[in-house]
């Protein structure tokens, strides 16, 4: 097992090459390098401003609280063509369900 202190340089990790190209992701500190049309939309979100767990539900339970806050958001189109584009498969996105967003996209094909 590899350990920390054992002096080696630097982690096992550093030489290792991903497989494919890796997605990038926005930066927990407020990176301002990330590019403000990728997911800018998400700062005007309404959710942003809720209570997150109203958007994930348990299993059975009500979205509707969830998709009453969708349906007054400004950006709730680039809300669900983020999570069609992203196969988000849990919580609601745009103001659909995991359900209805697979249903649309079964019409879409």
């Amino acid at each position: 097992m590899w350990n920390v202190l054992d002096g080696a340089d630097g982690f096992p990790s550093d030489t290792m090459t991903p497989a494919e190209p890796v997605a990038p992701v926005l930066s927990i500190f407020g990176d301002d390098a990330v590019d403000e049309t990728l997911l800018g939309w998400q700062e005007r979100a309404l959710c942003a401003q809720t209570d997150p767990e109203a958007f994930f539900p348990e299993k059975g339970g009500s979205t509707r609280e969830a998709k009453k806050v969708c349906m007054g958001c400004e950006v709730r189109v680039e809300c669900l063509e983020y999570a069609l584009e992203n196969d988000e498969r849990f919580g609601i996105w745009g103001g659909l369900s995991e359900r209805e967003r697979r249903k649309l996209k079964r019409r879409a094909v």
